[in-house]
């Protein structure tokens, strides 16, 4: 396989099979994406054809982030045991199985109980592709094959809204039907089954984690993987990278939870930075908009044909910004662009939150006068673009690789299971909060966003360009 890119200081190259099988691994992204996106469109036509009130559909919209929380606590440690591989098959069932049950489901607990199935599969790939990818990549593109996850998200959040858009229009509603005598929004849930069947044929060819592989003795085949992944066909350079690995390994039992734990913080400095990374990306509320924007935008004078165009658009621009923060993430580094993005998300949910408190009229009269409501469509707008040049593709760069070998897969696992209960604290009270005031919740977002800039400039290491047998605890 030839190289697409000049070897490093160790002999690796970049090669197009690692590129490959890195967009392999990252569809479990696109499938994380589409799954927790799809319900946007439907949110209005579950809320009326259930008859929920303002809580139940919160817990319905979000229930799927428990689910995911549960994955990717025990992502890590079925990695460990079974493998990268394995495990990423094993999201890939649950994925089309949940796809399928919650388009077909016939009462609320049904529907909740597969979203739960669901939030499983998309747990574990959250897990299981960043750490897969940083174990594969060299250290020179590791940043931005690791942004591949991100891109892979948001490529599935715009599929996601895309259809919704699409089967919604075609129905002429999402409450309406569509095909076989099934409304719109349960065609929005099955048409998932497609890129999970296609993410779990995908998996079945790529290779195991020469790290994996290292550390279950399997030194034959990790050196094979490394030399048909990065193309180290030295002996010296080989018998080094495995050494290296190997070391870094080494240890006189399995890795497990007690792994992440220090006498004097209750878990390693390194583990505390990695779940507060996880919280912060949450907490700037960014899956408000993109659970919630067709029914927010309707909320305030926009019809609903309007709102999903609005919410296609701004799921457009996600993945453009994407692609910048892969561009930057190896050259400028990963701190600098979570200082801009923590920056520029606290002035835009600023303008969000005043822009709404100009908002006049009240429940379905509610709308944004005069040219507010531009200003509060180019805010919204402007904070995806912050977030997704910086916490969205950054932080799971960051998760992929910041913690030692020894303890990565469980420290990504803790760490995201953190994520997905922020995540779940965030879109299951967003409704509340939207009754209260979209003021009040957009202006809270804003103040996390603030204590985000002051955490990354007191608290994150640069990671850019460093070996992963070289990060510390």
């Amino acid at each position: 396989m030839s190289s697409v890119n000049a070897t490093d200081g160790l002999g690796q190259h970049a090669t197009v099979r690692v590129v490959l099988i890195s967009a392999a691994a990252a569809l479990g992204g696109f499938l994380f994406g589409f799954d927790t996106a799809v319900i946007n469109g439907a949110v209005d036509a579950i809320r009326a054809h259930f008859g929920l009130n303002a809580g139940e559909i919160g817990f319905t919209v979000s229930c799927a982030l428990l689910g995911s929380a549960l994955g990717a606590w025990y992502a890590g440690m079925l990695a460990n045991r079974f493998g990268r591989v394995r495990t990423m098959q094993v999201a890939a069932v649950l994925l089309v199985a949940a796809a399928a049950g919650s388009g077909l489901a016939m009462a609320v607990w049904d529907l909740i109980l597969w979203r739960l199935v669901g939030g499983i599969g998309v747990g574990v790939a959250s897990v299981i592709a960043p750490t897969y990818i940083a174990e594969v990549a060299p250290a020179r593109i590791r940043g931005r094959l690791g942004s591949m996850q991100q891109l892979a998200i948001v490529l599935g959040i715009f599929a996601a809204l895309l259809s919704d858009a699409w089967l919604a229009g075609a129905a002429g509603g999402a409450a309406e039907v569509l095909w076989l005598g099934l409304p719109a929004w349960r065609w929005m849930f099955l048409a998932a089954v497609t890129p999970a069947l296609i993410y779990g044929l995908l998996v079945l060819g790529v290779p195991e984690s020469p790290r994996h592989l290292v550390a279950k003795g399997r030194m034959a085949d990790a050196r094979v993987v490394l030399q048909k992944v990065l193309a180290m066909h030295s002996t010296a350079a080989l018998d080094k990278k495995l050494g290296d690995i190997e070391a870094s390994l080494r240890s006189e039992h399995k890795p497990r939870l007690r792994d992440l734990c220090s006498k004097g913080t209750g878990l390693l400095p390194v583990v505390w930075i990695g779940i507060a990374l996880s919280v912060f990306q949450q907490f700037v509320g960014i899956n408000v908009i993109f659970y919630y924007s067709a029914t927010l935008w309707h909320s305030v004078g926009f019809s609903e044909a309007d709102s999903f165009t609005i919410t296609v658009v701004t799921s457009i621009v996600n993945v453009l910004v994407t692609l910048v923060a892969i561009a930057l993430v190896d050259k400028i580094g990963r701190k600098p662009l979570l200082v801009v993005g923590s920056a520029g998300m606290a002035i835009t949910l600023g303008v969000m939150a005043w822009c709404f408190s100009q908002a006049v009229g009240s429940g379905a009269e509610l709308s944004l006068p005069g040219a507010v409501g531009m200003v509060a469509l180019v805010a919204a707008n402007a904070y995806v673009v912050f977030f997704g040049v910086s916490w969205g593709p950054v932080v799971w760069v960051l998760l992929g690789e910041m913690f030692p070998n020894r303890i990565r897969a469980t420290a990504l696992a803790v760490a995201a299971s953190a994520q997905w209960l922020a995540n779940f604290a965030i879109t299951s009270t967003f409704p509340a909060l939207a009754e209260v005031g979209l003021t009040f919740a957009y202006g809270l977002y804003a103040a996390f966003a603030v204590l985000s800039l002051v955490f990354v400039l007191r608290a994150v290491r640069e990671t850019k360009g460093v070996e992963l047998e070289d990060m510390q605890a």
